[in-house]
């Protein structure tokens, strides 16, 4: 489903990206992990269209999307949550669903300009779809709280939910359990589970906690200064020495 091919990205003097390569299988659970500025965000910000890569090709469905912007990546298929949760803070928690399902909106400036039966129409859509995405990740009894007013776990399953919105069968999530208390890390891990089960979802994680990525990936990513220095299942990645050296440490493994 998503190719990366030798892909390379500097800022300056600085490489972010050097040749880096691997593929994502559909509804595979694949996670990036490596120290901090190993140039995981980088990736993503790579993928998603926020940066266009120096050299080398990022396929999808065997089509070419280095230049295409991250709305036309997003009406593609792919989208992602962000390390800091991005949320509108000041509109409700249905609001912010609302505003990523407006990615997958026909009308166009005229009709939202003089409210034409056809936006009407579709303004109503999007409250019945965002609505029925909050039922499902559990956040309906909350819809008219302003998004500020959650704790932030219920705020990364918001986040989770206005992905959602656009109908993806790629999402990344960058460092999903960030800030997660043990019971809500291990509950993300059985939410991420259910969308790759019930949404046929293909799934590319950044995460630093190791239990989780363990736990829950088909196959793992290792990068390390720009560099891939690893792939394989998560029993390959545990026991091989150079990601122990570099990244896990023997007191990850305990």
């Amino acid at each position: 489903m998503l190719k990366i091919d030798g892909v390379w990205k500097t800022f300056g003097g600085i490489t972010a990206l050097m040749d880096v390569s691997f593929n994502v299988e559909k509804q595979e659970i694949k996670a990036v992990i490596g120290p901090n500025g190993a140039g995981k965000t980088t990736l993503f910000n790579v993928i998603s269209g926020v940066y266009k890569p120096d050299r080398g090709n990022i396929y999808f469905n065997e089509k070419k999307i280095n230049n295409l912007g991250p709305v036309k990546i997003a009406r593609l298929g792919i989208s992602r949550t962000f390390q800091n949760v991005e949320l509108y803070r000041n509109m409700t928690v249905l609001e912010n669903v609302m505003v990523g399902r407006y990615a997958k909106t026909k009308s166009g400036f005229f009709g939202c300009g003089f409210r034409l039966p056809s936006m009407a129409k579709e303004e109503r859509q999007i409250k019945k779809i965002s609505e029925e995405l909050l039922e499902y990740v559990g956040l309906y009894e909350k819809k008219d709280y302003l998004a500020g007013e959650l704790p932030i776990g219920s705020q990364r399953i918001l986040e989770i939910a206005r992905a959602l919105a656009t109908e993806p069968t790629l999402i990344m999530f960058d460092e999903p359990a960030s800030g997660l208390n043990d019971a809500e890390t291990k509950a993300l891990s059985a939410f991420i589970k259910r969308l790759r089960d019930e949404k046929a979802l293909t799934i590319v994680l950044v995460e630093h906690d190791m239990g989780l990525v363990m736990d829950i990936s088909d196959n793992i990513v290792v990068l390390n200064f720009g560099e891939k220095l690893a792939e394989g299942t998560p029993e390959e990645i545990r026991n091989n020495k150079l990601v122990i050296d570099a990244y896990l440490g023997e007191e990850e493994l305990i």
